[in-house]
């Protein structure tokens, strides 16, 4: 366990903090070691957020060799940095991000932008845009799904084929909403945004074709109107969504809004209800091609879906589209308490890679918003029941397991929390590397919960919409938050034969002033 100092982030603001001893089982423990008892979470003190110096904090012996991909929120450039933590290239774009990118076997840097025309669909995590952008910055493909009905939004997924998994909203009207059975308390003015999941084959260097679809909205249930669609007990089936589940959780209060709007995490002009027709705001895709399952989280419940990919768009609309696995909150589907829930606003699920240590366990990062002991965040990992077919077994009660596989936190809780955005995946020597995203703070840390390599990012950005108005406001507020960081090691086909020589100027870092008090 570490001795040094390290700082960690508390709420919204990032405060240098005592050690933050992460704790976890030796490798052959099967589980984490329970949670410690509840305790009082200091308030937030006043200091202004983003701490200083930022950059590379330390780097040991046994971090990762290569590099690391991100890009911050408010930024029209996405960053290679490596152990050092010099900037060794650059992509730049016309966009800020709207969530995920992934760096191609080619070179290529395929990233979901934010369209600065949006419609309609004012919430964290828009994007509207998919792009490719050669490693020499020329945008080899850009697509755009962004209108009234419809926008991409999130995360993204490059698949073994070359296409492309994309996240997306689509609008239902407030009398759709009705007669799907969703109470008509809990039903916004802008009615409701469910999520679909689209593999886009790139036409390049404009087009695309969308080869496969799922939507969430053929898979609901409801116990709340008999006179709806989709009624029933849902507990009978988890493998659909109860429409009314999360509908007495908490609602986002004018101080909550603020904050987001500050972290540039949705538009200055987005209300309180848009962000309720945003009811299950999925927030991460992943693919297991072995399995050919797609992963989704859904953070307002506290849940990971599976859903299978090895279907038609038909087939995906009917029974064989149903859940095939959930995980975090059996509460969702009437079959748990609140004392059952393991999963509080989680960000980026991942399973880990084949021939990685835990191969096909799943990992997210529990951002920890709304626990039951106050807000803390950890890194958690877990072994799913994986059955005969690629199904898994549900014998009655709920979805196994009961306990962690591995989990990553700090000793005193409270010490590390990052309230939204973030993420973590396993790297191949059996690291993690997460990203506490609300205060653009990345770390890698060993399964023994030794921190190997720190770096704080020294990056923001002011990228401007159509108008001249910024796409984010609130560069005073955390202006280094980014969405999450990928570990990109030295033998990645992408870098094969490129000479990865530190950037000389260096590019500017941000020049972060406070406003006075």
């Amino acid at each position: 366990m570490c001795s040094r100092r390290v700082f960690l982030v508390a709420a919204l603001l990032i405060v240098p903090l005592a050690c933050g001893e992460r704790e976890a089982p030796a490798p052959s423990a099967p589980e984490a070691p329970a949670p410690p008892a509840a305790a009082a979470v200091p308030a937030a003190p006043k200091a202004p957020p983003p701490r200083m110096p930022r950059g590379l904090v330390t780097n040991q012996p046994g971090v990762t060799s290569g590099y690391v991909l991100f890009n911050p929120l408010l930024s029209d450039t996405s960053y290679l940095v490596d152990n050092e933590g010099r900037v060794v290239h650059v992509w730049k774009t016309a966009y800020s991000p709207g969530g995920g990118m992934e760096l191609l076997p080619n070179g290529n840097l395929l990233r979901l932008s934010r369209d600065p025309e949006m419609l309609g669909f004012k919430a964290g995590g828009t994007g509207g845009i998919l792009q490719e952008i050669a490693w020499d910055g020329s945008v080899v493909w850009e697509w755009k799904l962004s209108n009234a009905e419809r926008v991409l939004h999130h995360d993204i997924e490059p698949l073994p084929n070359g296409n492309v998994l994309a996240l997306g909203w689509e609008a239902k009207t407030p009398a759709q909403a009705r007669q799907a059975g969703r109470r008509v308390d809990q039903i916004p003015e802008q009615g409701l945004w469910p999520d679909f999941v689209i593999e886009v084959e790139p036409v390049r260097p404009t087009g695309a074709n969308v080869v496969w679809e799922w939507h969430v909205w053929d898979h609901l249930i409801q116990s709340h109107d008999s006179a709806a669609a989709n009624h029933g007990d849902p507990a009978a089936h988890p493998e659909r969504l109860d429409l009314n589940a999360g509908a007495h959780a908490p609602q986002i209060d004018a101080a909550q809004l603020d904050q987001l709007k500050a972290l540039g995490y949705v538009p200055a002009d987005a209300t309180a209800q848009d962000l309720e027709s945003d009811f299950l705001h999925i927030n991460a895709v992943a693919y297991q091609p072995r399995l050919d399952q797609i992963a989704l989280s859904v953070p307002p419940l506290g849940e990971i879906w599976i859903i299978d990919h090895g279907t038609t768009t038909a087939e995906a609309a009917g029974p064989a589209g149903d859940l095939l696995y959930r995980w975090g909150n059996p509460a969702a589907y009437g079959r748990g308490g609140v004392a059952d829930q393991k999963l509080f606003y989680q960000h980026d699920v991942r399973w880990v890679p084949d021939g990685f240590e835990g191969a096909g366990n799943l990992m997210v990062f529990n951002n920890g918003k709304e626990r039951p002991d106050g807000p803390w965040s950890s890194v958690d990992e877990w072994t799913p029941p994986l059955g005969e077919g690629g199904h898994y077994p549900l014998d009655g009660g709920s979805f196994a397991p009961a306990a962690l596989a591995w989990q990553s936190r700090a000793k005193q809780p409270a010490e590390f929390f990052s309230p939204f955005i973030s993420g973590a995946h396993r790297l191949e020597n059996g690291n993690t590397l997460i990203a506490a995203g609300t205060g653009g703070e990345l770390y890698e840390v060993t399964r023994a919960g030794d921190v190997v390599w720190e770096y704080r990012s020294p990056f923001s950005g002011s990228v401007r919409n159509a108008d001249g108005g910024m796409p984010q406001p609130g560069l005073d507020e955390n202006p280094f938050a980014l969405f999450r960081a990928t570990r990109i090691p030295a033998d990645h086909p992408a870098l094969a034969g490129r000479m990865l020589a530190p950037l000389d100027p260096q590019p500017a870092a941000f020049d972060w002033k406070p406003k006075a008090p």
